[in-house]
């Protein structure tokens, strides 16, 4: 679909927008003149191969990566501190913090000039660690955690932030299934009762295709298709953006992209 198709099928208040975003590394252009628009209380899920400029799209939103183009909020504003929080593929997680202290960090934005956190704030962060259920490790340093638990405390410490736009990248790739059903299922449940928007860039096909309303197939930095999970998941499509032979499967309702079948040759028979 063109950019100007895209356009056309967007809200008329969205919550964030992009228009004609570019990304350039030296002389490589990652991110190729992207049109996007996020309704408020939507969750846009973001997919294509490693490489395809989903990470480096996400960066440009907050201000990470330079960029050519328009990046506003509803209101026709830069987006800032309080508007948008980021999950990041790859946090930087300060030794000698414990997780309370860590998932506090949220709230900085909310904060004035010298001000401290309030008793507000922790009670924030309290929640956010008990719906994670991260209480216990309240008070474990960050560099004890492990990968999976590491990047739950990431994502309360942006959940903390209770901004009204959440941007996540590839937020459940270190967590095992129960947790990645857990995280994903909270994000969905604040979305519907808090209208939080939601843009994610996942490697899960499956799970993008479970949790979002609408998808977006980017490969090398530009949009290839967009709209609901059926018209996006396709079994073609994917297997040429992602270079290998892909089914796509409908159990339950949910779609499920997996590997096309092996071809199998039959084991040669004994020879008496």
């Amino acid at each position: 679909m063109s950019s100007a198709g895209l356009l056309e099928s967007f809200p008329a208040t969205p919550a964030l927008s992009c228009r004609d975003v570019r990304v350039s590394f030296r002389d490589n252009e990652v991110v190729c003149g992207v049109d996007l628009e996020l309704a408020p209380g939507e969750w846009l899920g973001i997919i294509g191969p490693n490489g395809a400029g989903k990470s480096t799209l996400l960066r440009s939103i907050v201000g990470l990566a330079d960029f050519l183009g328009t990046v506003a909020l509803g209101d026709g504003r830069v987006p800032g501190a309080v508007d948008v929080a980021l999950v990041p593929q790859f946090p930087v997680l300060p030794k000698g913090m414990t997780v309370a202290e860590y998932v506090l960090l949220g709230r900085t934005a909310h904060l004035g000039w010298l001000a401290r956190e309030s008793q507000a704030d922790r009670e924030i962060v309290s929640s956010v660690l008990h719906r994670l259920e991260l209480s216990a490790f309240a008070e474990r340093f960050v560099s004890t955690l492990s990968g999976g638990e590491a990047q739950q405390v990431v994502v309360a410490r942006a959940l903390a932030q209770q901004c009204p736009v959440l941007l996540l990248d590839e937020p459940t790739s270190a967590l095992d299934v129960g947790h990645q059903v857990s995280v994903l299922e909270l994000v969905d449940d604040l979305r519907r009762t808090e209208g939080l928007s939601v843009l994610a860039a996942m490697h899960d096909l499956s799970a993008a295709g479970r949790f979002a309303d609408r998808l977006i197939l980017i490969d090398h930095g530009r949009i290839v298709s967009h709209g609901t999970p059926p018209e996006v998941l396709q079994s073609d499509l994917l297997s040429t953006v992602y270079a290998t032979p892909l089914t796509v499967q409908s159990i339950d309702g949910d779609l499920v992209v997996l590997p096309a079948p092996r071809r199998r040759t039959n084991p040669k028979k004994e020879i008496s």
